[in-house]
């Protein structure tokens, strides 16, 4: 039988406050959660999906939207791979217009749950990253999107495509590997409490930079 994603999530993920984002909750995972139901793999142990935990790029834009209301107020901003949808969430909550991209329909589930949660809208939208860039987006939030290498290699044109065409592209990353570093300029770094692919540090570094 096929678990409903939207119910499933709001039973079993708890809705937990946001470390350094005051006002901001979302569904997160836990211990009891067994998201392996949920993938309808019982006795599997599947890798940690980005919708159900806070990552530290994801935070970092978070940080620095709540910290710089004016980088986004009135804005159409893209929550670029959203995940929990987090980036999204306080960028509306700073008075931007949002939508999101995210492929997982568990995490467009989380998304609108956790939108609901705090009070926002948020649309999800398909995006095609060998397709044309959007032309009604002014501001790419593109948080932990280069988390591996064959990602970094088609995240990057397509984000250069978006910021050749005058949409300003701000990544969140906790300088990963393939992070290409020589092409961004760095805006800000945070101290986050990440619990997504570092869920054994209490804390890490999180940083904003900008696509040149």
């Amino acid at each position: 039988m096929t678990t409903n994603p939207t119910r499933f999530i709001a039973q079993n993920l708890r809705l937990d406050p946001v470390p350094g984002l005051p006002g901001i909750v979302l569904h997160t995972a836990h211990a009891g959660s067994r998201l392996s139901r949920l993938f309808g793999e019982e006795d599997a142990d599947p890798p940690a999906p980005y919708w159900a935990y806070q990552w530290a790029g994801g935070l970092a834009l978070a940080r620095h939207f709540s910290a710089h209301r004016e980088q986004v107020a009135g804005r159409r901003v893209l929550d670029l791979g959203a995940g929990s949808g987090l980036v999204g969430i306080v960028a509306a909550r700073m008075g931007a217009q949002v939508s999101a991209a995210e492929i997982d329909p568990n995490g467009q589930a989380a998304i609108a749950l956790n939108a609901a949660a705090n009070d926002v809208v948020i649309g999800i939208r398909e995006l095609d990253l060998e397709g044309p860039e959007p032309d009604d987006i002014d501001l790419i939030a593109a948080g932990d999107v280069f988390y591996n290498p064959d990602v970094a290699a088609s995240m990057l044109p397509f984000l250069q495509r978006c910021q050749a065409a005058g949409i300003a592209v701000l990544i969140g990353d906790p300088d990963r590997r393939d992070l290409p570093l020589e092409r961004l300029q760095l805006l800000a770094s945070y101290r986050v409490s990440d619990v997504g692919d570092a869920r054994d540090s209490a804390g890490r570094t999180g940083s904003v930079y900008r696509l040149e």
